[in-house]
Parts: C-alpha cells; sequence; structure tokens
C-alpha cells in the first residue's frame, strides 16, 4: 500500500500550468453552483416559485452529485485521471447549455441534476489530481489554488451572470458558463499529464469496502460534510436578503457586492494557503470558523443599509467562510492513502454535495416571505450556521486526534515515498 504523501512529480513549469488548469475547470463547477443563488429572486418571479420550491432547485444539483460521486467510488480509480476529468468536464458543458434552454422549471430542474451528476465527479477529479502531483509540504498553497476559482468566480463570474442576466435574461449566464467549459475543455486536453494512477488489480467491491470502513477516512468524511453546511444554508438566500432585507438593486448594487467580496477572497486565498503549509491546520482552522460566526451573526441581522456597508459584510462573509476550506481540504487529503485518492475523493465529493443539498433544502424551512417581500426567519438561520461551524472544528478535532499528521505543517516530506517521474 502506498502512503499518503506519494506524488508523482512534475517540473514546476508543468505543475502550475495544471493547478492553473484544474483551477479553470474547478472555475466554471464552482460558478455554475454559485450563479443559481444570485439569480434565485429572477428565478422565482420567472417560474412563479416559491423560496422553498427555490431551494429544492438549488439542492437537486448536489443530490444528482453525490449520486454520481458515490457510483463513482467504485470505479475513478480504474482510469487514467485525465481521461476521466475530461470525458466528465464534457458532460458537465453539455448539461450546462441544456440549463440556459430549459423552458419551465420542471426542465431546468432536469438539466441541474445532469449537470450535478457530471460536475460533482469532475470536483473529485480536480482534489484527487492535486493530491496526485504535489506533495503534503505545499499541499497548503497548491490547494489555496485550485480553491481560488471561488473568489474568481465572485470577482468575474457572477458579477458578468448578473450583468447578462439583467439585459438577456436568466438564460444567458448558462450560456455564458457553457462556452467557458468549452474552452476550458480544449485548455485541459493539452495541459493536464497522463497520470499512472489507474490500478491493475482493481476490485471495486473491495475498493469501496476500504475506503468506507477505515476509521480515519470516516473522520475525512465528517469534515468534509459538516465544512459545507455551514455555508449552505445561508448562502442560497444571501443574493435574495441582500434584495429584499437591506435594500440593493439587481442591476449594479448587488453585483457590486459579488465583486468586492471575490477581490478580497482573491486577496486572502493566497495567504490562508501559505499559513495552512506554515501552521497547525486545526488551529487555523478554528480561528477562520470563529471569525465567520461573528461576521454571519451581523450579516443575517442586517437591514437597509449602504451598499458600502454591504460590500464590506459580503467581503468578509466570502474571506472567512472560502478560508475555512484550504486547512480542511488540506486534511481531508491527506488523510488518505495514494492508491484510494480517486475513489476516496468521489466519495467524498458525493457527501459533500449531499450535505450542501439536505443544509439547502434544511434552510427552506426557516425562511419564508412577508407581505411586503422580505425574508422573515433569516436570523435564525443564522444560529444554525453556527452550530455548524463549531461541529466542523470538533470534527477535524477528531481527525487530528486519529492522524495527527493531518493537520501538522510538514518541514519536508520525509514520509513520502520517492516521487514517480512524469512524462510530458
Amino acid at each position: 500500500m502506498s502512503l499518503p504523501g506519494q506524488h508523482h512529480a512534475l517540473t514546476p513549469g508543468r505543475e502550475r500550468a495544471t493547478l492553473l488548469a484544474l483551477g479553470a475547470v474547478q472555475f466554471t463547477h464552482i460558478l455554475d453552483f454559485m450563479i443559481m443563488m444570485p439569480l434565485g429572486a429572477q428565478l422565482m418571479r420567472a417560474f412563479h416559485i416559491t423560496p422553498a420550491e427555490f431551494t429544492r432547485l438549488v439542492a437537486c444539483y448536489g443530490l444528482a452529485a453525490a449520486i454520481s460521486g458515490f457510483i463513482g467510488g467504485f470505479l475513478m480509480d480504474r482510469f487514467d485521471r485525465k481521461r476521466a476529468l475530461l470525458v466528465l468536464y464534457a458532460g458537465f458543458g453539455l448539461a450546462t447549455f441544456a440549463c440556459g434552454l430549459a423552458p419551465t422549471h420542471h426542465w431546468l430542474m432536469a438539466a441541474r441534476l445532469a449537470a450535478g451528476a457530471f460536475g460533482g465527479l469532475a470536483g473529485s477529479m480536480v482534489t484527487a489530481m492535486v493530491g496526485d502531483i504535489v506533495p503534503p509540504s505545499r499541499r497548503g498553497r497548491a490547494m489555496s489554488v485550485v480553491m481560488g476559482a471561488f473568489p474568481v468566480a465572485s470577482v468575474l463570474g457572477v458579477p458578468a451572470g448578473l450583468v447578462l442576466a439583467a439585459h438577456y435574461g436568466w438564460h444567458a449566464p448558462f450560456f455564458l458558463l457553457a462556452a467557458c467549459a468549452a474552452a476550458n475543455l480544449v485548455l485541459a486536453s493539452l495541459v493536464l499529464p497522463h497520470l499512472p494512477t489507474a490500478l491493475q488489480d482493481h476490485n471495486p467491491v473491495r475498493q469501496m469496502r476500504e475506503i468506507l470502513s477505515h476509521r480515519i477516512h470516516l473522520r475525512a468524511f465528517a469534515v468534509g460534510a459538516v465544512v459545507v453546511m455551514a455555508g449552505g444554508v445561508l448562502i442560497p438566500f444571501i443574493a435574495p436578503s441582500f434584495i429584499a432585507n437591506v435594500g440593493l438593486d439587481e442591476k449594479f448594487q448587488l453585483p457590486l457586492t459579488y465583486a468586492v467580496g471575490g477581490l478580497a477572497t482573491m486577496i486572502s486565498m493566497p495567504i490562508v494557503g501559505w499559513l495552512s503549509d506554515r501552521m497547525d491546520r486545526l488551529k487555523l482552522l478554528t480561528i477562520l470558523s470563529s471569525a465567520a460566526v461573528v461576521v454571519v451573526l451581523v450579516l443575517v441581522r442586517l437591514g437597509p443599509s449602504p451598499v458600502a456597508v454591504a460590500a464590506l459584510m459580503m467581503a468578509l462573509f466570502m474571506v472567512t467562510m472560502s478560508g475555512r476550506f484550504t486547512p480542511a481540504m488540506t486534511m481531508i487529503t491527506n488523510a488518505v492513502d495514494a492508491r484510494y485518492r480517486g475513489g476516496f475523493m468521489s466519495v467524498n465529493a458525493a457527501l459533500q454535495q449531499a450535505a450542501s443539498g439536505f443544509a439547502n433544502v434544511l434552510a427552506g424551512f426557516f425562511v419564508t416571505q412577508d407581505a411586503a417581500g422580505h425574508l422573515v426567519g433569516f436570523p435564525m438561520l443564522g444560529y444554525v450556521s453556527v452550530a455548524f461551524f463549531g461541529l466542523t472544528v470538533l470534527c477535524a478535532a477528531e481527525l487530528r486526534t486519529a492522524a495527527p499528521h493531518v493537520s501538522i505543517p510538514h518541514k519536508q516530506d520525509a514520509a513520502a515515498l520517492p516521487p514517480v517521474e512524469v512524462a510530458a
């Protein structure tokens, strides 16, 4: 059995190009999920659906990704990472294009199910490849590059999508996404290396049994699930609350808050990645989670405010919420042996998508609209989010107790096997 630190060495230039290509893939996957949130007000008007129905429309993406991810756990380690990612990503692009063509709420839900099924598996391949090519000593920074897709999506993608939606309707952002996916597919086919990760003696049932029965894996899965739920209960209603409760307009002020928040996160992510490689990751996760608690408790009570205040709160929310993922995902990636990485990441992605979908549906039970159109129940949802912050730290502490190496920054790759050279 290979050690958790085993990786396939690339030249520095090839590694950077690979991480950027993976980040571009992750950008469209994250943007595809994120764009549904600020479009919430438009979609509820266009399809005459309630907030609870909208949360189900959001949650179906995660449900499909969860089912496909669990199935992928049986199969992903049988295939070359690059070929698997390209096929899955092509399916994701076509499904996203179909979202833009959807004439009704039900057709849109069907297209979102397909996009989630392909996108969830593609996202798991991205994180698996980061573990394949980057040693533990630099994995925090590498993860921050890929996770940097979140702020880039916020700075460029979400505002552009909102502007397109304001001028051409809600269909337009999905067409933009499909075009980006087509360009990224060409880039990935040229840049990504072929990694000899496929197992020759692969037994799907035995592989899954070993993945699901390992006590360290189970603790890592728990961290992966709860880390997304703190944001999952809030994010679907951030944009609608900024419109209904704070009083922002959809054409300029709302995109501006996302752009400011994304820009702040773009600055903070490399710093968090650097810290993740130099300090105890559990401590870093605890600090960021504590800061996020304060931000959330203020944000959910925000009433009519100037756009500058709303932009500041969005920036603090994005920085603290997204910052938690770098130490958490680095701990999770470090918890798995190299031979299980593809299947493990697929199952982890499935659990995260299922947890996100559950959180979206849970949020729908707390939030309603009053006669004036204001969202009611948002502060209570903040307390639910805070509880998930605390649970994330507790689960991460359990993981560190079972496997101390996942949290301690590596000064050297002493535990790693000799890297496997990869031909260009």
